[in-house]
């Protein structure tokens, strides 16, 4: 699948603060990307973030999407659903009330209870009332159930990638990240192959392209920069 999209220069554009490393601004990132939509990308550091930012969206993390007429998004699923909904392929979230729910259940055991186990299995120094392993087999249940559903269909909840995809792939690899010998070995040869189709892939390496630390008074980046990528 090819995608295609224009840039518009003369009509102002939404404005995405990002962070190149964040999993939340990773998957908002991708969503634009695979949506087939362009805005001004600003890269910003965590530890001296810009007043632009924080002035627009207190809570002062990443992703931050300023639109032209002052409408903020300030979550990532949040911006991820304005993407897909704007151009994404029909598959990205399909208008099946039922799959929806199942991709939302999925969005949201990651980004709750596989999220808290990551964190502690990632700075395992700074939670000392387990150990890293008790950690990681906290994890190591929805990581089991992904295996499950990988091993009946190419992606999370089918054959096409969409919405669960791309908003969970990121803190999987975060979590493959934090002990590469040890995930490389799991058993979970189907989460392994997929993850590896992610990162692999044109569209992953567009988004975590190295840019200029965004700096106050100048115009951001196009993102994407890319006339035509191929996706997964």
């Amino acid at each position: 699948m090819t995608l295609h999209y224009s840039q518009q220069k003369s009509a102002p554009l939404p404005i995405l603060y990002s962070f190149r490393r964040c999993p939340y601004a990773m998957r908002a990132r991708m969503a634009i990307l695979l949506s087939g939509l362009t805005l001004e990308l600003r890269d910003v550091l965590l530890k001296d973030k810009p007043v632009e930012m924080t002035s627009i969206s207190p809570k002062a993390t990443v992703p931050v999407l300023a639109f032209p007429n002052g409408h903020v998004l300030e979550e990532s699923l949040d911006i991820m659903l304005w993407a897909v909904e704007q151009g994404g392929p029909d598959n990205s979230y399909p208008q099946s009330p039922e799959i929806r729910t199942e991709i939302m259940d999925l969005i949201e055991e990651n980004d709750g209870s596989f999220k808290r186990a990551l964190d502690r299995y990632k700075y395992h120094v700074r939670f000392p009332e387990n150990t890293r392993e008790e950690y990681r087999c906290q994890a190591e249940v929805f990581l089991s159930k992904l295996e499950g559903r990988l091993n009946s269909h190419t992606f999370l909840i089918s054959d096409n990638p969409n919405l669960a995809d791309i908003a969970i792939f990121p803190f999987i690899r975060q979590f493959a990240n934090s002990d590469r010998q040890w995930f490389d070995q799991a058993p979970y040869p189907a989460l392994q192959k997929w993850l590896n189709n992610w990162t692999a892939s044109a569209s992953y390496l567009h988004i975590m392209k190295k840019r200029p630390i965004w700096e106050a008074g100048l115009s951001g980046p196009f993102f994407p920069t890319l006339e035509n990528t191929d996706v997964l």
